[in-house]
């Protein structure tokens, strides 16, 4: 996909406030419990943010696929936040019950269960490809053949959810582009390239630019860059007419060696680079486009659970 440096469009902010993966010991500001989750998220949208990206906890920090905590924050958002894009990572995390021991993954069948969750966010996101992950002393293969994605698009197409397509390597925009060739992904899609975990694609401008290159034209993007690399592989992205993701979930600092004192902190830098660069940010409405979503679901937070 080349991009229209000329006509660049506006910019949709998601912020991942939590992530699955590490908890306060990295930042005692990030938000663990759902009511401080969705405050977090209602503080970010505010701040000029449409995407919440979604992990959640259950009463002690542990990460959790409890789908009945994920709708909660769920039913938050839409209260809160109205026309945000809902979006729950499918990955969930990894499972640290002990400090200091090693974590444990999500099984396919906890993650296969968040297609249940009520009421229904408005993306699922599809991991895709394996790869050999790494966190803290945590080693697994994150499995994520084409037949169980395309198992688990075929649940969100019956549900009417819309996935995030997270490619943390070249070879998996190619499974993607195969899934659509293949009928289970309609187009257009949505991409998130991730860059900077550890077994993934290195965080670099090279290889941010191979991975536009290699997405089908129509498609829309964003950049999901890790800690130290956030800043710089953002701003780049939105020069070229991109997407960007902020949050704890990805970095916890503000500046070199100064945490953040708040996920919202995170997305109001990220409206001042916007604008300096003489783009604007989404409304939500727009987002919703922008991103090949319906409207909106006009529907009360307690009428989604029945």
């Amino acid at each position: 996909m080349k991009p229209d440096l000329s006509n660049p469009g506006k910019v949709v902010i998601t912020v991942a406030t939590t992530g699955g993966l590490h908890g306060r010991e990295s930042n005692p500001a990030l938000p663990e419990q759902p009511k401080d989750i969705i405050q977090n998220f209602h503080d970010c949208y505010n701040a000029g943010a449409t995407v919440a990206h979604m992990h959640v906890r259950d009463k002690r920090g542990v990460t959790t696929a409890a789908i009945e905590v994920y709708g909660e924050v769920i039913e938050g958002v839409m209260s809160r936040c109205p026309g945000m894009i809902t979006q729950v990572g499918n990955g969930i995390g990894v499972r640290y019950e002990n400090p200091g021991e090693e974590g444990v993954p999500f099984t396919l069948e906890e993650r296969m269960n968040l297609l249940n969750i009520r009421p229904a966010p408005d993306q699922l996101t599809l991991n895709l490809g394996t790869f050999h992950f790494e966190h803290k002393n945590t080693e697994f293969l994150f499995y994520n053949s084409k037949r169980w994605n395309a198992e688990f698009v075929a649940g969100c197409n019956k549900r009417g959810i819309r996935n995030e397509l997270e490619v943390y390597d070249l070879s998996h925009i190619q499974n993607a582009i195969d899934l659509m060739d293949r009928g289970a992904l309609k187009p257009p899609l949505h991409f998130s390239f991730v860059l900077g975990i550890k077994g993934a694609i290195p965080a670099t401008p090279a290889n941010l630019l191979a991975m536009l290159d290699a997405i089908p034209e129509g498609s829309s993007w964003q950049v999901v860059s890790i800690g130290k690399y956030q800043l710089p592989l953002s701003t780049m992205t939105l020069a070229l007419g991109g997407n960007i993701r902020v949050g704890m979930e990805d970095n916890v600092y503000f500046s070199h060696g100064v945490l953040a004192v708040s996920n919202a902190q995170l997305v109001e830098r990220a409206v001042r680079i916007v604008k300096e660069l003489g783009r604007e940010v989404a409304t939500p409405e727009e987002a919703r486009q922008l991103m090949h979503l319906g409207p909106a679901p006009q529907r009360p937070p307690d009428a989604a659970r029945a």
